[in-house]
This record gives C-alpha cells, sequence and structure tokens, in this order.
C-alpha cells in the first residue's frame, strides 16, 4: 500500500496547473446514457474516481475512450443498454447512484446498488427516491439495490428537496430532461458543478432553466443528441492548493482558478491573512505577513464555506495565532483527520459538530493515517509546515481526488515522494 513523505520547511514558488472538476466530470459522465449519440467531454481529470466510472459505464453498455492522456473522455452508449448497476463497482464510489436518473429516464428502468465511498458520515438516497417518485417512478429497496420502474415513462412534477442536495438534484435533473411536461426542482442545490451539468445538458438539446437561483425549470424533450463540453476547474482542488503557499510559505499562481468558484473560502483566507489575487491566468497566493490568525469557520452548501475544504483549512489554522472554532454542518463524521494532526503536535478539541484550534508555533513531522480523500491532503499539507518528516500512509483515498499531488508539488519547491509498499 502506497504511502507519501514530506519534509517540511521550504517555501513553495512557481504555477500550478488546476485541474478539471472531479464531481463535475463524475456527474457529467452518466450523462451519456441519456442519448445515443456521443458525449465527448474535455478537461477531464485523471483520477481513479473517474475510472471507477468509466468501468460502471462500460458495464451498462456504454463505449468509453480516453484520449489524449486522459484529458478527453469520448463515450457512446447507442447499444443496448445493461439496466443493473452492480455492487461490486458502485460500493467503491458514491457518485455511482447517478446512473439511476439517466437509466430511468430512458430505459424505464434501473438496478443500482446502494453506493459507497468516503466513511464521512450519512448521505441517504432518500433526496434521489423521493424526487424520482414524483417523476413517476416506483422504487423498491431489495438486497441492497434501489429497484426502479417508470412504466410508461416519467412525467414532469413540481419537487421540492428538504435539503439542497448536489447528488439528488443531478440525478433529478437529468431524469427530468426526457420525462413528459414540466418539472420544477425547489431548493434546489446551486454548486458550480450544477451549472456545469446545466450547460452540457443544454448542449445535448435539453431545455433548462435557472440552475443558479436554487430553483430549477426543466421542460421534457423527447431525446438528446450528441455534444461536446468542457469539464470546469475543480474547485476543491484550486481550494486545497491555495493552502499549500498559506501553510508554508511563499507564493504561488494556481492556473485556472477564478474566485467565483471559492469566494466564501477566499473571504475566510483573507480574514486569517492570506492574500488572494486574481490573474489573467488564474489566482495568485501569498501569505500577507508572517504568521496566520484564527478564523472561525462554518461548513454550508454552496455558496457558504465547502465541507471538502474543512480538513485542509484545519490543516492551516493548527499553526494560525490564536483559537479558531470549525463548524462542520454537512457530514457528522468529518473531523477524523483531527486525531492525526494531533500526532503531529496540534491542539485540537472535537466536540460533536465543532473543533476547537488552538494554533502551535510549529508542527511536528510523525507518521499518520489518512482516513479518507480529504484528510489525506489535509496530512499533507500539514507536513508542509511541520518540522522533519511526515509518513502519511493509506493515500488510496487521494488518487480519488487529487490529480498527481506530489508531482505539482513538488514542481514549486517541496519535498514530497510516494513509496511503495
Amino acid at each position: 500500500m502506497d504511502s507519501i513523505i514530506v519534509k517540511g520547511g521550504a517555501p513553495l514558488q512557481g504555477v500550478i496547473p488546476i485541474a478539471g472538476a472531479k464531481n463535475a466530470c463524475l456527474t457529467l459522465m452518466p450523462a451519456t446514457l441519456l442519448s445515443e449519440e456521443p458525449l465527448t467531454l474535455t478537461n477531464a481529470p485523471r483520477l481513479s474516481d473517474i475510472a471507477t466510472m468509466t468501468e460502471l459505464l462500460q458495464s451498462l453498455g456504454a463505449e468509453v475512450s480516453s484520449l489524449q492522456d486522459g484529458r478527453v473522455l469520448a463515450m457512446s452508449t447507442h447499444q443496448k443498454i445493461n439496466h443493473v448497476a452492480d455492487y461490486d463497482i458502485v460500493r467503491k464510489m458514491r457518485a455511482s447512484n447517478l446512473v439511476l436518473g439517466p437509466l430511468l429516464a430512458r430505459e424505464g428502468q434501473a438496478v443500482v446498488s446502494m453506493p459507497g465511498g468516503c466513511a464521512i458520515g450519512a448521505r441517504p438516497m432518500d433526496l434521489h427516491i423521493h424526487g424520482l417518485e414524483a417523476l413517476g417512478a416506483t422504487i423498491e429497496l431489495k438486497d441492497g439495490y434501489l429497484h426502479a420502474k417508470a412504466v410508461g415513462g416519467l412525467k414532469g412534477a413540481k419537487i421540492h428537496l428538504r435539503v439542497a442536495s448536489v447528488g439528488a438534484t443531478e440525478n433529478i435533473l437529468m431524469a427530468a430532461t426526457l420525462a413528459k411536461g414540466t418539472t420544477v426542482i425547489s431548493n434546489a442545490a446551486r454548486e458550480p458543478e450544477i451549472g456545469d451539468l446545466a450547460a452540457c445538458l443544454r448542449a445535448m438539446g435539453a431545455q433548462i432553466e435557472g440552475e443558479a437561483t436554487g430553483t430549477i425549470t426543466i421542460q421534457g424533450v423527447d431525446r438528446l443528441h450528441g455534444a461536446t463540453h468542457s469539464v470546469i476547474a475543480d474547485r476543491i482542488e484550486l481550494g486545497t492548493f491555495m493552502l499549500a503557499p498559506a501553510i508554508a510559505g511563499g507564493e504561488v499562481e494556481l492556473l485556472g482558478g477564478r474566485i467565483a468558484l471559492v469566494q466564501a473560502f477566499c473571504e475566510k483566507l483573507d480574514a486569517a491573512g492570506i492574500s488572494v489575487e486574481e490573474t489573467d491566468k488564474g489566482l495568485k497566493v501569498a501569505r500577507k505577513n508572517g504568521r496566520v490568525s484564527a478564523v472561525d469557520v462554518r461548513t454550508e452548501v454552496f455558496p457558504g464555506f465547502p465541507t471538502d475544504l474543512q480538513a485542509q483549512m484545519m490543516a492551516l489554522l493548527c499553526t494560525a495565532e490564536g483559537t479558531s472554532v470549525l463548524e462542520e454542518t454537512i457530514f457528522e463524521n468529518r473531523f477524523m483527520h483531527a486525531p492525526e494532526l494531533m500526532r503531529m503536535g496540534a491542539e485540537i478539541d472535537v466536540q460533536g459538530g465543532v473543533a476547537t484550534v488552538t494554533g502551535v508555533d510549529r508542527l511536528k513531522g510523525a507518521p499518520v493515517m489518512a482516513t479518507d480523500l480529504r484528510a489525506s491532503v489535509s496530512l499533507i499539507l500539514a507536513g508542509l509546515a511541520a518540522e522533519g518528516e511526515t509518513l502519511v500512509s493509506r493515500v488510496y483515498h487521494l488518487d480519488r481526488g487529487y490529480e498527481r499531488i506530489e508531482e505539482k508539488l513538488r514542481a514549486v519547491g517541496a519535498s514530497i515522494e510516494r513509496v511503495h509498499s
């Protein structure tokens, strides 16, 4: 099992290119099931989760080719579709459930295993089920699989989401594109990945309005056609690499980054004493003066502070001047990185969904263990600021969400290497 060794103390200088968004690409790929014509995605990230979704789509009858060193995904689903998404693939990744809506819309039936992914808390499927049932589907859970049918096809409906769930919004949105009549989704998620999906579906011939407002209106069409679409920049990778010079010192430019993707995050960085400047090519990030300041953080759905940047922000605040309070409101088990940071000398007190972090002058390198995707990278960031050597084990999580992270950090001066055991 691979590990990563980080030697701290070196300030960073240079540029880091930001990859296409993992969460956007994983949402866009199942859209190929909605049409018999080809769908091509450019600016695709090269990640293990993309390989898992490729495997899943191929098992359903889609043709998926990875071109230009994995940057382009050429997909086509013109053959007969297998409507069963098997557990052995779906268990690897939460986003696998996004084939449910497209399969129902095109085939009128789907059998999809309950999904897997990082163990960061309960992420139930009830909102997905509620929305698809409102469109006319009947769904039953049997032996760990969702058995869904839409006899006579899906029909437009008014759907209010109790929680602005990203996955549920995406599943319902894709299903509604081929439903008869008009669908209105209220309290819909507004993340940039939703807007990217809507843009792609419109390029395929869907009629969608209001994806940035929280109320999405979809007028169903008889069929969708092929399209070529460029995946947006990954705002979580962007935020993660913005924290690298904030933690280690120096100045780094993030190519392809935009403040609009991480507005709430940038506001917290500014309060902590981190300069973020928009350039022609992306974002330039550096500390303003010396040690960073403590700030309080509360995770929220977009446009609030992203839960997927909470672990990384905690790593920064471990060496801030003063005491910070981080409140996690999205996932209840998302402080599993805290004990590992404490192995490095951090002072953290976790009480339920609230972590109180008292900054220390310096972290110390130590052997630590990654517990999930974002926790993995938070430990690497902490290692950049620590005295001595940090060994991060179980980094298989990391490859699900970060493209060649060691290469990107080494290119700006970090001492980091992967070791194979």
